[in-house]
């Protein structure tokens, strides 16, 4: 029988609104130990912001810490539903190459599903691994000239 997102989910997710600083969604970062946070504003999800985008976008263009969240958000953010196969999700997440999807019922973030949840259960490693091989596509760095 296939297990449900809902299953291996994590339920407590740290969220941020968009007007808050990049500052202290990377303090919750720190503080949780999590490397992805929604980005939640009037109940409804907007974003995500990831360490990632904190560095690449922000960091990397000098922008100050107390720069909104909203300024180095991902706003095309794929999502997947707490009924949904885990293995539908790992599909998901190798098919827009990312490690992490809030899961979204009733336009409301419930859940955070990411890859190392799926690698953490023994039945869904190959998933993981699948989905890890198609997410870590190298991409061709810049040359200087």
């Amino acid at each position: 029988m296939a297990h449900t997102v809902n299953e291996i989910m994590t339920k407590n997710v740290v969220s941020v609104s968009s007007q808050q600083t990049i500052r202290e969604a990377a303090q919750l970062m720190k503080e949780h130990n999590i490397g992805a946070i929604p980005v939640i504003d009037k109940g409804r999800l907007k974003g995500i912001v990831t360490d990632r985008d904190i560095t690449v976008r922000s960091t990397a263009n000098s922008m100050d810490a107390n720069t909104p969240v909203s300024e180095c958000m991902s706003t095309d953010v794929t999502v997947a539903k707490a009924n949904m196969a885990v293995q539908e999700a790992a599909s998901l997440m190798a098919a827009h190459q990312v490690r992490r999807l809030p899961v979204v019922e009733n336009n409301r973030v419930v859940g955070m599903i990411a890859l190392g949840d799926l690698a953490e259960q023994e039945i869904y490693q190959k998933e993981a691994g699948e989905a890890l091989s198609s997410i870590s596509t190298p991409a061709q760095p810049e040359q200087l000239s």
